[in-house]
C-alpha cells in the first residue's frame, strides 16, 4: 500500500485554537499510509482576481498553490462562524482554485471535520464547505464529522481527554486513509471552472 501526502488545512487562527488541537489528534491517529503536514493559510492576501489577470499573484498564494498541488489529499478542519466556514479558510479555498483552470483541487480526495463548544458540533460549517467542494470536483468522504463540546473533551495539554474520542478520530482516520487509497489519481491539471471571484 502506498504512502499519500495529505494537507492539513485548519480554518482557524486562534492561538489556542480547539479546532488545531483536534487536527493534530487526527494526524497522531492516522494510519502510516498517510503522511499528514500542516498547510498554514493565515498569511493569504485576500483573493483578487486582477492579480492573476495581470500575471502578479503575491508569493504567499503562489507558494500556497504549490504546496497544496504536491498533495494527494486533503483534510480540512474547520471551526464555525455564524453558521458557516471561517473566512480565513474560504480566502484559501478561492485562492487555491484559481486561475481560472488550474484548481490545486481539482480531483484531490478530501475529509471535512468541524470543531466547535456547541452541541451541534458546526454542522453548517461543515454542510458549507462540502457545497464549496462539490464545485471544486473534490469527492470527499461520506462520513459525518461533527465534535461538539470540544473544550470538555480535551485535556488541558491540548490531547484527547475522553477515549471514546479518540476512538472515534481513530476510526474516521482509518476510514480517511481507505478513501484517499480508492480515489487518488495523477492530476493532470485544474477543473474549468465558470464565473469570476
Amino acid at each position: 500500500m502506498s504512502t499519500s501526502k495529505v494537507a492539513v488545512i485548519v480554518g482557524s487562527l486562534r492561538r489556542e485554537s480547539y479546532t488545531r488541537k483536534i487536527a493534530r489528534c487526527l494526524i497522531e491517529c492516522a494510519p502510516a499510509t498517510l503522511q499528514m503536514e500542516f498547510v498554514e493559510i493565515g498569511e493569504l492576501p485576500l483573493y483578487n482576481q486582477d492579480f492573476d489577470d495581470e500575471k502578479r499573484p503575491p508569493a504567499e498564494w503562489t507558494k500556497f498553490r504549490d504546496r497544496v498541488n504536491d498533495m494527494h489529499a486533503v483534510l480540512f478542519a474547520t471551526a464555525e462562524y455564524n453558521r458557516s466556514v471561517p473566512g480565513v479558510l474560504k480566502n484559501a479555498i478561492d485562492v487555491g482554485s484559481r486561475p481560472y483552470g488550474k484548481s490545486v483541487w481539482n480531483g484531490k480526495p478530501c475529509a471535512v471535520v468541524s470543531v466547535s463548544p456547541g452541541a451541534i458540533g458546526g454542522f453548517g460549517a461543515n454542510h458549507h464547505l462540502r457545497q464549496s467542494l462539490v464545485f471544486l470536483n473534490m469527492p470527499a468522504l461520506q462520513h459525518e464529522a461533527y465534535v461538539g463540546g470540544v473544550d470538555k473533551l480535551l485535556a488541558p495539554d491540548g490531547s484527547i481527554a475522553k477515549p471514546e474520542t479518540r476512538e472515534f478520530l481513530a476510526k474516521l482516520m482509518t476510514k480517511f486513509a481507505a478513501w484517499v487509497e480508492r480515489n487518488t489519481q495523477v492530476q493532470t491539471g485544474g477543473v474549468q471552472q465558470s464565473g469570476s471571484i
